[in-house]
């Protein structure tokens, strides 16, 4: 996300200042591309870059040929649009100079003033954190709602010239974190980094980890965990760490949340107490499939002793779940 929003405040400052920028985007990817789609990267003319569509030769060639475009005065379309193919191998029709076995298609488009209050509506979608998607086609770039149900990314090539290209911005997944301590605030810290709306729930209101968290969307103070449930929707985007003040606490919350459908659910806890906690939930009736989804220990295992590494063995496991 604030990366994202640092690609499209580089691109207002230049547009700002008069000048022309060129927006790089990775429309389609397949096999072992470097980019995926809805990589970006932007160009000015004098070599300033910000962003990534993969890295390696291509795009050292792609900005090049970037500032090659805008130094073109001509208003032609073919210097504000094109359409480019890529393929990393040898002997390819459009060869990248990388051999990885992929192929990517970027779409170069050079904004001017005239795309300003385009990029200036997505700067403020993102800072508020709205969903917003903007879509470039051969002539234009636009923004509007995202439309329920569509991929991050769209691509429709047309003919050799015309395509459209629609991507989504804003936080696509959402992570609820029930406890606000360390370890919730040094998580917090790092997921704000990635693709997630970050929500906190506690039933502390004095806990000064919550005072010191300005990395969480939102912080809401409950009486209690027994109705979490009533806060915290299923779906396939939503990710649910449990890191409660004690074991007791993280019963509640498991036996409130057992029955919806997450993509990610682990609970912080001694790999002894939580062991004990499922099995005797197992013997009380819970369905032994629904426990086993249930991650805990929590995190991957690299030996995590403080908060920061707590938060980063657990960033990593979520990422490896929501990119499987």
């Amino acid at each position: 996300m604030a990366n994202e929003l640092e690609l499209w405040q580089f691109i207002a400052s230049r547009l700002k200042n008069g000048e022309s920028v060129m927006l790089l985007a990775v429309a389609e990817s397949n096999g072992s591309s470097p980019g995926r789609a809805g990589y970006k990267m932007a160009v000015a003319a004098d070599g300033e870059l910000t962003g990534s569509i993969g890295g390696g030769v291509m795009e050292v060639k792609l900005v090049e040929q970037s500032r090659e475009l805008l130094s073109v005065a001509s208003a032609s379309a073919d210097a504000y649009t094109k359409l480019i193919e890529q393929e990393h191998r040898k002997n390819a029709d459009h060869p990248s100079g990388m051999i990885c076995s992929g192929r990517q298609t970027v779409i170069l488009r050079r904004l001017t003033h005239e795309n300003a209050k385009t990029v200036e509506g997505i700067i403020t979608a993102l800072e508020n954190r709205d969903a917003v998607a903007f879509t470039i086609t051969q002539s234009d770039l636009t923004i509007g709602p995202v439309k329920g149900g569509t991929p991050n990314t769209t691509f429709e090539q047309i003919s050799e010239t015309d395509f459209v290209y629609t991507e989504n911005l804003g936080p696509k997944n959402e992570l609820y974190i029930i406890g606000g301590g360390h370890c919730a605030l040094a998580l917090s810290e790092i997921a704000s980094r990635l693709d997630f709306r970050i929500s906190i729930f506690d039933d502390r209101p004095e806990l000064n980890t919550l005072e010191k968290n300005q990395f969480a969307d939102e912080i809401t103070i409950i009486d209690g965990y027994e109705q979490i449930g009533d806060h915290i929707p299923s779906g396939d985007n939503i990710y649910v760490v449990v890191m409660t003040l004690g074991y007791t606490s993280d019963e509640v919350v498991i036996r409130s949340l057992f029955e919806r459908d997450f993509k990610y659910f682990g609970v912080l806890g001694s790999q002894a107490k939580m062991k004990t906690l499922l099995t005797a939930l197992e013997k009380e009736g819970f369905d032994k499939d629904r426990l086993s989804r249930i991650r805990t220990p929590i995190g991957l295992h690299i030996n995590s002793r403080s908060p920061e590494e707590i938060a980063v063995s657990i960033a990593a496991e979520i990422i490896s779940v929501k990119n499987s």
